[in-house]
């Protein structure tokens, strides 16, 4: 029961409030006006089929813009569009270590009536034992265009971004530093974490746009304390944990700047039908409570490459966002250096790396990982749950990673290399909105990570 603090229908409801992460639109006062009268299938087949618009009329470089049709921009205020851009999503869950819990999710994904070029999401639950979360995230797009006739174009890969909140998790767990550490090695502890970040991503002009910059600034500070993990030794124990590294990891504060630079050619940022990425990253802790400076510094790579359609007959050219089969490829690597706490260290396993594995079942001053992903879709035009919502589609993804850590990059050499394999659920309401629930296997077990947007 350890990853199943939500319940699948819970995700899938939740899902359906976050597709806000890839919105963009904004008035054009040159744009001309729209029917006062909504349709909520205007620009759409009522199967959810989205027929394709000259979009290089409107822009360069069409291939890097989606199409929203005006039937998804609803006006009124935030209850007159209420399940179809505005969304408030009770969740209930349970857990022996954490309790019964209750949560909220407030979404809107036309925040200040926009057409959806802005969202504010907020999201808040609270557990029996005290488990807690209070997060709020804001997102602006800076390149939009609004279509003469109805509907928007929006450039995935420019915008701006906050967040901020408090979060108190009961369940964070450790095995210890280095390649060789064993599953019964397991503790737990109790972060406490507040923290607030801004940001930015931006799509470079001209020649060049096939870069794409992103910018952050992260302040956090953390509190730690005992575990909670029933049956497992807290971290802090002075017999079976690691009380030194949880002394020097409590109460600090940490200041990151975040920088990236990549070579992108996909066509979605969320979920790529077709392309390659080339990039690096650095997040640099150089603000720290004690003085002490350190840095991650990253290295990714994705292929991916639309196949013959498994399912379905792969739509038809005059479609936006045919359902499309895809084989992708992803390679990353982390090298840290200087000073950081061990809980922010690089680290495999989870919902991401590693998927067979618990959430940072491996952690060093190094790591690294590749995967493959064989993605196809089983109901290429999905169903309407409830008046105008619709699922767009269902699909199922398998896959197979390898990866493995180290004290430092030369270490990848000597070092196992561990496996995991698996098969992961998912669906879309739109293309750039996708939730997945991934079951994932490895030498020690199954693990279920359910989260939005792909792993890579």
């Amino acid at each position: 029961m350890r990853a199943f603090l939500l319940p699948i229908a819970g995700c899938l409801l939740l899902f359906v409030c976050a597709r806000a992460v890839a919105e963009d639109s904004g008035p054009d006062p040159a744009a001309p006006e729209i029917e006062s009268v909504y349709d909520p299938y205007r620009g759409m087949d009522p199967d959810g089929r989205i027929p394709k618009i000259d979009k290089a009329r409107y822009v360069d470089r069409p291939e890097r813009w989606r199409y929203v049709p005006e039937g998804r921009i609803k006006p009124g205020n935030f209850f007159q569009r209420f399940l179809v851009s505005s969304f408030v999503v009770p969740l209930v869950f349970a857990n022996s270590d954490v309790g019964t819990g209750l949560g909220l999710a407030i979404t809107d994904i036309d925040f200040r009536k926009q057409r959806r070029r802005e969202f504010l999401g907020g999201f808040f639950s609270y557990t029996t034992e005290g488990q807690q979360s209070y997060v709020l995230r804001w997102r602006r797009w800076s390149k939009h265009v609004d279509v003469p006739g109805g509907g928007i174009l929006q450039e995935e890969r420019s915008f701006f971004r906050a967040g901020g909140g408090y979060r108190k998790t009961l369940t964070r767990r450790f095995f210890g530093i280095g390649p060789s550490t064993r599953e019964r090695d397991e503790t737990s502890y109790t972060d406490a974490v507040a923290f607030v970040d801004i940001g930015l991503s931006k799509s470079l002009e001209g020649g060049l746009d096939d870069f794409v910059v992103d910018l952050g600034l992260v302040g956090e500070g953390h509190w730690l304390s005992e575990g909670r993990v029933g049956g497992k030794p807290s971290t802090d124990d002075p017999t079976l944990g690691h009380p030194r590294l949880f002394r020097e990891a409590d109460r600090i504060g940490l200041g990151w700047l975040n920088v990236g630079l990549r070579w992108d050619t996909r066509d979605s940022q969320r979920n790529a039908y077709e392309g390659t990425v080339l990039g690096g990253r650095i997040d640099a802790a150089l603000g720290q409570s004690e003085g002490k400076v350190g840095a991650i510094y990253t290295l990714f790579a994705d292929e991916i490459v639309p196949v013959w359609p498994l399912f379905h007959d792969g739509g038809t050219e005059d479609e936006e966002n045919p359902p499309t089969d895809t084989f992708a490829l992803h390679l990353e690597t982390h090298l840290s250096s200087g000073s950081l706490p061990f809980f922010a260290r690089p680290t495999l396993g989870g919902s991401r790396t590693l998927r067979g594995y618990i959430a940072g079942r491996w952690r060093d001053d190094a790591a690294w990982e590749a995967a493959a992903e064989y993605r196809f879709w089983v109901i290429p035009r999905g169903f309407t749950v409830w008046r105008q919502i619709r699922v767009e589609r269902l699909g199922l993804a398998l896959f197979y990673e390898v990866g493995g850590v180290a004290e430092d990059g030369v270490g990848f050499f000597h070092e196992r290399v561990r496996q995991s394999y698996g098969v992961s659920a998912r669906a879309t309401v739109e293309r750039a909105a996708i939730f997945r629930a991934d079951f994932g296997f490895s030498e020690e077990g199954f693990n279920f990570a359910a989260g939005f947007g792909l792993a890579f």
